[in-house]
């Protein structure tokens, strides 16, 4: 073969045809790399752009339209309407704040007397009898018609006649107002009232009875008013039989019966559950200062 010339073998063999095949080469990687990432993003966006769709219509519908909650419906533009549109029902006692029950008043609210409501005298006096006085007030319980101020001197009259308890000059009382302190009070309270004070249960005695509760006279006011048919006098004179015998539990004194018949009833005879054959009587003492005894009542 002549110098200087070559075959066509030699040519494509050559570093200019290599180097073509390279370009070649590269260029088909390019194609294939760019067409293999076209499907790759083609893929993920196909799957991908449903689930954004579904998480942002789901996000409008929760930002326009709140679920409704218990006991609310939903109007057309999608807002809470409670109870169908009808007015709120006032809450329950269970929907009470947890610091403060049900039952409980509201913070600052009065709690209401039980069980009743008892308006005490303003009216004051001096000390009655020789003895060391114990002070009383007289509270009448709102409602009952009775006057505090005149029925205080009603039972500060009774308990300073000399045939009361001042008549034993080991006794003394003295009627103080309302706000001070005591050693006693006077109720007149209504018998449905009287019979809660006193808890009377036997059935013959609701809402006929007085009593002593503790360092409280409670006085029925339909006795105050009317009487007692076991007592034959006026009813002053009955008012006045209460007032003793109540105050006489409340000084120590124990029940006692009849004497004989014929002779008066002690103060501290039951006389509303009948005589036993003695004679109505309203005071501890006769006008002569002779206690009006009577056998003690076990």
């Amino acid at each position: 073969m002549p110098a200087g010339h070559s075959t066509g073998r030699s040519r494509r063999n050559g570093p200019r045809a290599r180097r073509r095949a390279e370009r070649r080469k590269r260029l088909r990687r390019t194609i294939l790399l760019g067409s293999a990432a076209l499907v790759a993003v083609s893929a993920t966006a196909y799957a991908l752009i449903p689930q954004d769709e579904a998480t942002t219509a789901a996000a409008g519908r929760t930002a326009v339209q709140p679920e409704p909650t218990d006991g609310e419906s939903a109007d057309e533009a999608g807002n809470a309407v409670p109870n169908g549109g009808k007015p709120s029902p006032a809450p329950s006692p269970s929907a009470a704040a947890p610091s403060q029950k049900p039952s409980d008043p509201p913070t600052g609210a009065a709690t209401p007397a039980r069980p009743g409501a008892f308006t005490a005298s303003s009216t004051a006096g001096a000390p009655k009898g020789k003895g060391p006085a114990l002070r009383w007030r007289i509270e009448v319980e709102e409602g009952s018609g009775v006057d505090p101020e005149s029925a205080a001197r009603s039972v500060e009259a009774i308990l300073s006649d000399p045939r009361g308890w001042t008549r034993d000059p080991a006794y003394g009382f003295q009627l103080v107002a309302a706000g001070q302190p005591v050693d006693f009070t006077v109720k007149i309270a209504t018998p449905k009232t009287t019979d809660l004070l006193c808890d009377v249960v036997t059935p013959e005695l609701i809402g006929e009875t007085n009593c002593r509760a503790g360092h409280t006279v409670v006085v029925n006011l339909k006795r105050w008013q009317e009487g007692s048919p076991q007592f034959d006098g006026p009813v002053e004179e009955y008012r006045a039989l209460i007032v003793n015998h109540e105050v006489g539990h409340e000084i120590g004194r124990d029940h006692e019966s009849c004497p004989g018949p014929g002779q008066p009833a002690p103060a501290m005879m039951q006389q509303i559950k009948g005589l036993l054959g003695c004679k109505a009587n309203a005071w501890p003492f006769d006008p002569k200062g002779t206690y009006l005894s009577g056998p003690r009542v076990p």
